[in-house]
């Protein structure tokens, strides 16, 4: 299996390019701030052909490249229906008002062709089955994507897309409209707490990590298995 991943614009966002192999097709997770010419790079180096965008959520520094990105290489996009809207009224998704300048002109709105995500589905794209779980917390319309281990083989553990739900050492801020601190530390005990310590956590912020170091040493996601009080640890993402 492949994954090329890169972070993208000004606030960083991972941005991830899946496939089963170099030369075939792939899926490209969360292209965000300024993304299109790193998905490009990607596409170009692995010869790879794009079948589909999926992103984790709504918020802008994920999705701000979706317009292009799709347009380029003529895909759909999978979105949550509950963060739909933020592909078209970013600002509010920021607690902002309409017209306040955003990271200066972004080209926002939605692609030609929209998919919606479900919590449960399996995603049968490039060669490759994504689960879906919905995981609020960050945004109403979070979620994850997860690849089994068969997907590459025993000698490949599994792989989870957590999106700014999950961090090395965080989670995803709660403050913004849609955030709910109670909501995350359910989603990271149903979601992240039942997989194996070998799965590999690629987030979209910071570096990659595993759900054995996350769950030894996050305050967040001890605070979900013990179900203690909010932790005072910095959190992440935008």
């Amino acid at each position: 299996m492949l994954i090329a991943g890169f972070p993208a614009g000004a606030w960083g966002t991972n941005c991830y390019l899946v496939a089963p192999a170099a030369g075939e097709e792939c899926v490209i997770i969360d292209p965000g701030h300024q993304a299109a010419q790193g998905v490009a790079d990607a596409v170009g180096k692995h010869r790879l052909k794009p079948v589909a965008v999926v992103l984790t959520h709504g918020h802008i520094d994920h999705v701000a490249s979706v317009v292009p990105v799709c347009g380029a290489h003529d895909v759909p996009a999978w979105i949550h229906p509950e963060d739909r809207y933020m592909m078209s009224d970013p600002e509010k998704a920021l607690g902002r008002s309409i017209g306040m300048p955003l990271m200066g002109e972004l080209t926002v709105g939605e692609p030609d062709d929209v998919k919606e995500l479900t919590d449960g589905a399996r995603l049968a794209l490039a060669g490759l089955e994504f689960t879906v779980a919905h995981a609020p917390g960050h945004t109403k319309g979070s979620v994850t994507f997860g690849l089994p281990e068969a997907t590459g083989g025993a000698d490949i553990p599994p792989v989870l897309f957590s999106g700014d739900l999950l961090f090395a050492g965080s989670v995803g801020r709660t403050d913004l409209p849609g955030g709910d601190h109670a909501e995350l530390l359910e989603s990271l005990g149903r979601v992240c707490l039942p997989l194996d310590d070998s799965t590999v956590v690629l987030s979209g912020h910071g570096p990659q990590t595993t759900i054995g170091r996350e769950r030894a040493a996050n305050p967040y996601l001890r605070e979900a298995a013990a179900g203690s009080g909010p932790s005072a640890a910095p959190r992440r993402g935008m």
